[in-house]
This record gives C-alpha cells, structure tokens and sequence, in this order.
C-alpha cells in the first residue's frame, strides 16, 4: 500500500515538474517577462523616491504578517 502511494506521489511530481518545465520554456512568456522587467525598470528610474516609499511599505506590512505573535 505505502509502495503505491509513493508510486502515485512520484508520478504527479514528474508531470508537475514536466509542466513547470514547459511553462518556463516558453517563448511567449519570455518576451512578456522582458517586457513587464523593462517597464518597471522605467518606472523606478522614473519615480525613484516614489519606488523605495514602496518598497518600504511593501516590506513593512510583509514583516508585520509574517511576524506576528499571535
């Protein structure tokens, strides 16, 4: 029973792994990941101060969920 259930975990990782291959691979999503890095690149060159007050509280709110006592 355990051997199967680790047979059946092997073979969805593969063809997760697979897909995740393929996506990564393909062109089109390239050219639109260049494209989206080449805007922002603009963006920040454009805004800067703008950009690190962004950053900041980007980060401020990320420590504050990952860090809670609760």
């Amino acid at each position: 029973m355990n051997e199967e259930i680790i047979q059946n975990l092997n073979e969805r990782l593969d063809s997760a792994i697979g897909r995740g291959r393929e996506i990564l691979e393909d062109e089109e999503l390239q050219v639109r990941l260049d494209e989206l890095k080449e805007r922002s690149e603009n963006t920040i060159r454009k805004n800067p101060l703008a950009s690190i007050a962004v950053g900041f509280a980007v980060g401020f709110i990320a420590a504050k969920i990952f860090n809670s006592d609760d």
